[in-house]
């Protein structure tokens, strides 16, 4: 089994369904700040780092103490209801985290998430056994579209961009991977139009040796 190919996951909208918890922390954590925000607001800025989300919130007056104090309790928020209430893994997942690891591919979350809530997401799905590294909104500067999360999960990974595939359900992820010089597939929410070189609804939906007919250029 060869190592020198890899699997880089997105989390939130990839492998589990986290908008609604991520909905109410945001929604619950700017009502204590005086500001009611709506679902759409929380929307157009889902899947960004809470330092480019939150001076769009509060405007540009935002302190770096009022983004750090806010986003941390953001957080707190949302890792409490992961724990109270639970996650599922979305369709298909827990299927192909576990085939790629017996099949040799190296697996790493690439996520504009706080490591935090990473650790507590892989906890409560039960799926840390099957990652190899984790890249979090600590260990880079700059938010997808730039490739450098994507880059940074495959040098800790030691397996070259090109030899890696991201797994992505937004735009902007998608448009990362290919900065990076790497494959894509992307998951389809609602019909949404993705540029990635797969696309599917659901990961259920992704037929068997795609990823491997990916990676050698099989599909364009």
């Amino acid at each position: 089994m060869s190592a020198d190919r890899a699997v880089l996951w997105d989390m939130d909208g990839t492998l589990t369904d986290s908008e609604e918890f991520h909905w109410l922390s945001w929604r619950d954590t700017m009502a204590g700040e005086g500001i009611a925000i709506t679902r759409q607001q929380f929307l157009d800025t889902f899947g960004w780092r809470n330092d480019a989300i939150i001076p769009r919130m509060l405007g540009k007056a935002a302190s770096a103490e009022d983004i750090a104090r806010i986003g941390d309790a953001k957080e707190e928020r949302y890792r409490k209801l992961v724990r109270e209430r639970g996650v599922l893994p979305l369709p298909g997942v827990t299927g192909w985290v576990r085939r790629l690891r017996e099949d040799g591919w190296r697996q790493a979350i690439a996520s504009s998430a706080p490591r935090m809530n990473v650790e507590v997401v892989l906890e409560v799905l039960g799926f840390k056994e099957y990652f190899n590294a984790m890249v979090s909104a600590e260990d880079v500067t700059r938010g997808k579209p730039d490739p450098e999360v994507f880059l940074t999960a495959a040098s800790r990974l030691g397996v070259r961009p090109e030899r890696c595939i991201v797994v992505e359900d937004a735009r902007a992820g998608i448009e990362a991977a290919q900065n990076a010089g790497m494959r894509s597939i992307g998951i389809s929410h609602g019909g949404k139009v993705l540029p990635a070189d797969i696309v599917v609804s659901s990961l259920d939906q992704l037929p068997e040796g795609s990823f491997e007919r990916l990676l050698e250029g099989a599909v364009r």
